[in-house]
């Protein structure tokens, strides 16, 4: 877990990371969410409705945003404040993400940070783009 703080972090700073989409994972966010719409649990319908099988919920994949900043940018002084995510392809379990992000600005008066970050597939295709807006605490002390 990197753990930045606001002063060591740059406009254009960058970091990625990548996760294989299980059905476990799948499982645990209905058993949390209890969002049972077929699309997401029966594969015959998703491919009945011109799909090539069940999709990943939309905001299993969206979490990643959270862990994206809560460990890597900025990392443990993080608070998500605001999230503008678009979702532009389906997910499919056995899918490997990339999820990479960059500091596009800060605004100095409220510690705070806009960090744009995509999802791609193992195909390089574009799944999700977010617009986040993370506070950040701590400050560096010069010695």
């Amino acid at each position: 877990m990197n753990n930045y703080c606001y002063d060591e972090i740059v406009i254009g700073q960058t970091d990625r990371f990548s996760i294989q989409i299980t059905q476990e994972m799948q499982n645990a966010f209905l058993d949390i969410t209890g969002d049972n719409n077929p699309m997401h649990i029966d594969e015959a319908y998703a491919q009945s409705k011109g799909f090539r099988g069940k999709l990943v919920y939309g905001m299993l994949t969206a979490s990643f945003y959270s862990t994206f900043v809560g460990v890597l940018l900025p990392g443990k002084k993080c608070l998500l404040q605001d999230a503008e995510i678009k979702f532009r392809k389906p997910v499919f379990i056995g899918d490997v993400l990339e999820i990479k992000g960059e500091c596009v600005d800060k605004y100095d008066t409220f510690k705070q940070l806009l960090l744009k970050v995509k999802i791609y597939n193992q195909n390089k295709e574009l799944v999700s783009s977010a617009k986040l807006n993370v506070a950040v605490g701590g400050t560096v002390i010069e010695q």
